[in-house]
């Protein structure tokens, strides 16, 4: 996709303040980022804990990530901003999501890459709670890789029955991702398999990690 200078450094600024608020403040650990490709798209896919996840899984990875975002958050006076400036993609849930699924696949065929919470929302108690099964058209359309992400401690950091954050410890995960070649081998049903048990071993990872 084609985007300005500004929106490029941007980016690459507020991924880089990210990093050091995470590491100053949540003592932010990281590893497996060497699995994300060097080039090409690829849907990266990730168990969901707080509004925290996207920029966490972002700011691992040393190229552009493309998010999602429910179409109500542009309108969000606090969010809007944040999710314009990062080129976040709208998904109208009441509606579908069409118009949303239509720009992923044009932005991983592009050779972006994007990232999901194939979960569908945040847990309820920190543990990975089992994956939709959506992504799989869009995997299976795209012939991209699927990357898969295991984050822990944003759960204790900011739960869903918390207004504000809090202080904690937060490490992520990244794992090997499922080629197209093997996607293609498997059911929709083993893919979600594949991918939910290798998440779970990155959250799995991730915990140890933070204790």
């Amino acid at each position: 996709m084609e985007r300005s200078w500004i929106q490029h450094a941007g980016y690459d600024a507020f991924r880089n303040f990210s990093r050091v608020f995470g590491i100053v403040v949540y003592r932010l650990r990281w590893q497996g980022a060497e699995h994300f490709p060097r080039e090409g798209g690829a849907l990266i896919c990730s168990n969901h804990q707080s509004y925290f996840d996207p920029v966490l899984v972002g700011l691992t990875c040393s190229r552009r990530m493309n998010y999602l975002a429910r179409d109500t958050l542009f309108k969000n006076p606090l969010l809007a901003p944040l999710i314009r400036f990062l080129d976040a993609i709208p998904i109208d849930r009441e509606g579908g999501g069409l118009a949303g699924l239509k720009e992923t696949l044009r932005r991983l065929k592009a050779g972006e890459q994007v990232l999901i919470f194939p979960e569908g929302t945040r847990s309820q108690d920190g543990e990975v709670s089992s994956l939709k099964s959506g992504f799989c058209s869009v995997a299976r359309r795209s012939k991209v890789p699927l990357v898969p992400v295991g984050l822990d401690g944003a759960y204790q950091a900011w739960p869903r029955s918390a207004k504000l954050p809090r202080l904690g410890r937060i490490a992520v995960v990244i794992g090997e991702p499922l080629s197209p070649v093997l996607i293609a081998s498997l059911t929709d049903e083993q893919v979600v398999s594949e991918l939910e048990g290798r998440i779970k071993e990155c959250h799995r990872r991730a915990r140890a990690m933070r204790a």
